[in-house]
């Protein structure tokens, strides 16, 4: 019986449709590279993509967890608990970096976790389910259309994305356990504003378009086209881009901690942020990491003017004031502003 249940699981496994691979898709360059940039350093804060929707923004996460090497972790663990070096070897597993969505209407239960009814009503203990912020803990958690969460729910993130852990009491159970993921937003700005303190607390923000040139339409169409049709072929043709792809990021994460800043890129990242009238000081912050990731990525060991520029749009699009006296975009004041203070 055994047998014939693993031969079953591995069959589907076998099976299952595989995720769109990340080198085949087609434009969205800006939020590849933001992707890439976090999964780089986590410590950036995560995604915000606005804009159209069915641009393959969902499918951007899930590709990128796939490059992302198996994960090691403490077996039987509901909160993907990494190794410790007194961990014994027997309890030590590996899994797949998760990406967790957050629907809309999750309840807060569903989300922080809650009583295990089960257990109360037939065993009479009190024991906590874990909920989706202990899944997507040491991985991503993706909402769409976060212009849309309900206000609580805004407030319960801010709370762990700012502390890194999840603190949950109900009906007599009180615990605090690990919540540090990768923040992935999406949505369309015209359907509602996000909160200035939930933006804030996105790293990055990246504008998501439809294509509007026909070559690339076309490319775009023929590829998913491609892939649904035989989507086994599909990712054996894009097997090496995705293995040089997944080097070159292994590279950057190993190559990040000895990567150094110049006292003059600094002065850079403060003189932009000080023309763009930026709130506290996570600009300089979020310019600094992201510079210093994308520089690792380019495989160098300091940064430069060039990566400061190349970042600086999706790093401070989302942190301007509103100006009523000036009615440009927030991408047309940050390279304004770029070409004004730091010339190329």
């Amino acid at each position: 019986m055994d047998g014939m249940l693993a031969a079953q699981t591995e069959s589907r496994t076998a099976t299952r449709k595989p995720v769109f691979p990340f080198t085949a898709i087609v434009g969205q360059e800006e939020l590849k590279l933001a992707l890439l940039l976090c999964a780089v350093d986590p410590m950036i804060g995560g995604v915000l993509a606005l804009g159209d929707r069915g641009t393959g923004k969902s499918t951007a996460v899930r590709a990128l967890a796939q490059l992302l090497p198996d994960m090691q972790v403490v077996l039987g663990d509901p909160y993907n608990a990494e190794p410790t070096t007194s961990t014994p070897p027997e309890q030590i597993g590996v899994a797949r970096v998760p990406v967790v969505d957050l629907p809309l209407g999750a309840s807060e239960d569903r989300v922080v976790g809650a009583l295990d009814l089960e257990r109360a009503l037939t065993r009479g203990e009190k024991a906590f389910e874990p909920g989706l912020l202990a899944r997507a803990h040491r991985g991503f958690l993706y909402i769409d259309e976060v212009n849309l969460l309900e206000d609580h729910l805004v407030d319960l993130l801010l709370d762990v994305a700012a502390s890194g852990e999840n603190v949950v009491e109900r009906e007599g159970i009180s615990l605090r356990h690990p919540a540090r993921f990768v923040l992935v937003g999406s949505g369309n700005p015209e359907e509602g504003e996000l909160r200035p303190q939930l933006l804030d607390r996105f790293g990055l923000a990246v504008d998501v378009r439809t294509p509007d040139d026909l070559p690339t339409r076309i490319a775009v169409v023929k590829r998913r086209d491609s892939y649904e049709r035989d989507p086994h072929a599909f990712l054996r043709r894009h097997h090496k881009a995705e293995e040089r792809q997944r080097a070159a990021l292994l590279k950057a994460r190993a190559l990040l901690p000895r990567v150094k800043v110049p006292d003059a890129v600094l002065e850079d990242a403060s003189r932009l942020c000080m023309a763009l009238g930026t709130d506290g000081l996570r600009g300089e912050l979020t310019l600094l990491r992201t510079a210093r990731a994308l520089a690792a990525l380019d495989g160098k060991r300091v940064v430069s003017r060039d990566q400061l520029r190349r970042i600086a749009l999706p790093s401070l699009r989302h942190r301007l004031r509103r100006n009523p006296l000036d009615d440009a975009s927030s991408s047309s004041r940050v390279e304004r502003a770029l070409a004004e203070t730091l010339p190329g």
